[in-house]
Parts: structure tokens; sequence; C-alpha cells
């Protein structure tokens, strides 16, 4: 696991076991919840634009809220290893955070991706404390984090909590499962831009500081045939390729461009995890069975 070099940031009000990198700081902008109220805070006033966080209902946000802690995290950083102990679940408020799948050569490739829409650990909804993905920074942010055992701690009392979680953990499947087809059957021009549509969905902004070499290893192609498929879009004028940096110019031709994986995974974004048509009518008194690893290990009989 790399090591990160930290230190306390003095623009923002962190718990003292708070990890704070320099490199980028998180958006001091409020904005509309799922639900429609101004964005939560942290015990320390530090704002919160995740969503998950922000459409959860009040008395499961106050029993969390304690136990938050501010983070920011750099450009490769590791939040955590594939097979080792997922040690905390993090809440994005901005950047990007890809889920990578790593084998014995060191080849990698990603398989899902998650923004301020979702969380990183999700594994925890379902009693798992270990993930076959490792969890690395693409693009630097920032968001909150909690300690694994408290969030499982938290999850008894709290079901609609658990069955937002519980909805982007299926949401987050599906996309892996949409992505090993893509990559599968989908030329490299149009995966290319189909992962562009993304990461800009997550950082809602029309600057991606990515590199060419950073593409290959996400898509699991070589540099030549990424260098080759953003010149044919950059040609086309969709984007504008620099050093470090891809900017779109043209949205539409770039969803034009896209396979129809993006169409597909959009049916099923994040944003539905926080849909509180339902889970706002859910009844105080209602118990969610929980899962916990002991409960998904088979009985001595197999059944």
């Amino acid at each position: 696991m790399p090591v990160v070099s930290i230190q306390r940031s003095s623009k923002r009000v962190c718990p003292g076991e708070c990890i704070v990198a320099t490199e980028s700081t998180v958006s001091e902008l409020r904005t509309p919840t799922a639900i429609g109220s101004l964005a939560r805070s942290d015990s320390h006033g530090n704002p919160i634009n995740n969503r998950i966080l922000n459409a959860i209902p009040d008395g499961e946000f106050e029993r969390l809220r304690p136990h938050l802690e501010l983070i920011t995290y750099t450009y490769h950083q590791s939040l955590h290893e594939s097979a080792e102990e997922i040690e905390h679940a993090t809440f994005p408020d901005s950047g990007m955070i890809s889920l990578v799948i790593v084998t014995a050569d060191g080849r990698s490739v990603e398989v899902g991706i998650v923004g301020k829409e979702g969380w990183v650990g999700a594994p925890l909804s379902v009693g798992m404390s270990r993930s076959p993905y490792r969890a690395m920074v693409q693009i630097p942010g920032g968001g909150m984090r909690v300690k694994s055992d408290i969030l499982l701690e938290a999850l008894d009392s709290c079901p609609q909590m658990r069955l937002m979680l519980n909805r982007y953990s299926q949401i987050q499947g599906m996309q892996v499962a949409q992505l090993a087809a893509c990559n599968r059957l989908h030329e490299i021009e149009k995966r290319l831009a189909r992962w562009m549509l993304m990461c800009q969905d997550r950082v809602e902004s029309n600057l991606l500081p990515m590199t060419h070499e950073f593409f290959a290893q996400m898509l699991g192609a070589g540099r030549p045939s990424v260098t080759l498929a953003a010149g044919v879009l950059q040609r086309a004028g969709i984007i504008r390729y620099s050093r470090g940096k891809v900017t779109i110019l043209d949205r539409k031709g770039l969803e034009g461009a896209a396979c129809e994986c993006y169409r597909v995974i959009q049916q099923f974004d994040g944003n539905q995890a926080t849909d509180t048509r339902e889970v706002e009518n859910m009844p105080d008194n209602l118990h969610v069975m929980e899962a916990t690893a002991e409960s998904l290990r088979p009985s001595a009989s197999g059944k």
C-alpha cells in the first residue's frame, strides 16, 4: 500500500485523528439534498455533500454524526486494498474513487467508480469485511468516513440507512456486470467515451485531470490504442486533450460516441439509492434483518 504524506489543514475544522491531505480541499458549497433541505454538517460544522448522508432520516443521521471524520484524499491514494479488512466506510463529497481489479502480473482494470452519489465499502452493508476490489482515488477530493464497526452497529437501529446502503450496493453490482460486458465486447473508442461520461457525471466538471496512461490502465487497454481513440474524439471536436488533462467540449457528441452501456448504467445510477419516495413511508418499527459474516457462512449440513 502506498505511503501518503499527510498534514493537518488550517482551512477546515477536523477531528484529531482525521487524515487531511494538502493537494485539494473539500468544496464549501452547500447543495440541496435528496429531500429538499440544505446540506447537513458533521459535528464540527463541516458541510456534507454526499447524497446518501443527506438523504437518510434526521434521527438516523444523528446516530452516525458524532462518528463522522472529515477526510481529503490525494491522487492514487488507496482507501482499501483487495482481500484486506475494510477499516472505514467512506462517503465522498467530491472527487472520484475507482474500484479496480489487479491481477498477479500487475495489470489492472476498473470495474466501478464512486462519487458523491455513493459510498466506498459496500460489502459492509451485508456483513462482509473484505472486498475483491481495490478502492483507489483517481480524482482528488474529500468526504466523510466512519469506522466500519461503528457503521455496522449503527445499522442495527437505522433501517432506512441500511436500505439505502443495500440499494447502492446492488446498483454497484449492476455497474460491475455491465462494465465487464463493455470491456469484453465494445471497441476502445466507445469505451473511452462511455468512461469519460461516467467520470463527468460524478465530478460535475468539463475538466478531467487524467493522462493517456491512466485511461489505458482503467480500461484494460494498451496506451497506443487509447491515444488513437482519444485522437479520434479530439479531431471530431468532442474533447480537447493537453498534457495530463482532458476537457469535454461537446457533451452530446460524447454521448453519441459512447457505447450503449452508458445509457444502460444511467438507468440504474446511484441516485436511485437515495430515492426517498419509498423510504420516507417506512414505519419506524420496521425491522431489517442484520446480515453478518456469521449469517452468511454455510451451516454444517450445507443447507
